[in-house]
């Protein structure tokens, strides 16, 4: 067993059809990029261990499809999820604008109202621009989101964001739990009182 795992974490990454989120998965557990890769059918699902602080966290990154006739999978897979990822494409506006109704997905299905979200706006490496990062930014700021930008092409952002979002979770009391009993690292339920005007997270940047 790994005794030097603090706690696995179930993270997800959703979004719209086409935005790049098999791609931010794939370049962040294999360092791998395939600019022909297929649409994901169902759902994906890979593991990863990261450092965090000093902090060894297991990663459990749930990949959605984004189309529609996959939505039956969805309230399992947002069940006792921890982090979630928000993907859109920079280049493409549409996929900006229908961020609210995955933020409404969000909240009619996931089991806990202190879920750690990251805003990542992807393909920043492509010219025809049609978000600028500041709509980003205030759309996250609005909702409580960490946000950052980011390519999977070009590997810039990607790391960053899995590590800031695990780092968040780590320092919510009582959204995560200890793997060891007796590393007196576990947190209490009577923590569950904690929670600020915006779940005590707010945009990092």
């Amino acid at each position: 067993m790994d005794e030097d795992i603090l706690t696995t974490l179930k993270i997800l990454i959703i979004g719209e059809s086409g935005v790049g989120k098999s791609s931010l998965l794939l370049r962040f557990t294999d360092d791998t990029f395939d600019p022909e890769l297929a649409a994901t059918i169902g759902v994906d699902f890979k593991v990863k261990t990261i450092s965090v602080d000093g902090n060894k966290a297991k990663l459990a990154i749930w990949d959605t499809a984004g189309q529609e006739r996959f939505r039956t999978l969805t309230p399992s897979y947002y069940r006792g999820a921890q982090g979630v990822i928000l993907v859109y494409d920079v280049t493409r506006r549409d996929t900006f604008a229908k961020l609210d109704n995955w933020l409404t997905e969000l909240e009619t299905y996931c089991t806990r109202n202190d879920i750690v979200k990251m805003l990542v706006g992807n393909k920043i490496d492509k010219e025809n621009r049609e978000v600028d990062r500041n709509e980003g930014l205030k759309f996250a700021r609005k909702h409580s989101m960490l946000f950052i930008e980011a390519s999977a092409k070009t590997c810039d952002g990607v790391q960053c964001a899995f590590e800031e979002l695990v780092e968040k979770i780590i320092q919510t009391p009582g959204l995560w739990e200890s793997e060891s009993q007796n590393r007196g690292v576990k947190l209490s339920n009577n923590e569950e009182g904690y929670r600020g005007g915006c779940g005590g997270y707010c945009s990092v940047l």
